[in-house]
């Protein structure tokens, strides 16, 4: 017959699966591609750039305050004492010079002079 052997295959047992429990009913639930991971950033204590994880360098002064600067670059115009507002490309010079997007929403709109016409 052309069923030989298949009393030998058993059809494959149920698996148990498993179920995440329901959120506590505090917490609001986020929809599955809303969450984003976070990643801790620290500030360059000199350009004002964000500094990722493995990034970096970390000054302790004599009196114990610590730097985290994010380039050796930075770094070495801190200890010569070359003021960041004098630099172009940090965000202490953008910030003195009204650069970026903080001044796009306050910018004052002028108003034309309005014409009148004389009698």
């Amino acid at each position: 017959s052309s069923a030989v052997g298949s009393h030998l295959c058993a059809p494959p047992l149920p698996t148990a699966r498993r179920v995440a429990p329901p959120p506590p009913p505090d917490r609001p639930v986020a929809a599955a591609g809303a969450s984003a991971m976070v990643i801790k950033t620290d500030l360059c204590a000199y350009t004002e750039y964000r500094i990722y994880p493995g990034r970096g360098q970390r000054f302790v002064a004599k009196d114990g305050k610590t730097s985290f600067f994010i380039s050796s670059k930075a770094d070495a115009l801190f200890h010569q004492r070359i003021k960041a507002v004098k630099l172009r490309w940090t965000q202490a010079w953008r910030r003195m010079n009204k650069k970026g997007k903080a001044d796009e929403q306050a910018k004052k709109r002028t108003r034309k002079a309005q014409k009148f016409q004389k009698a």
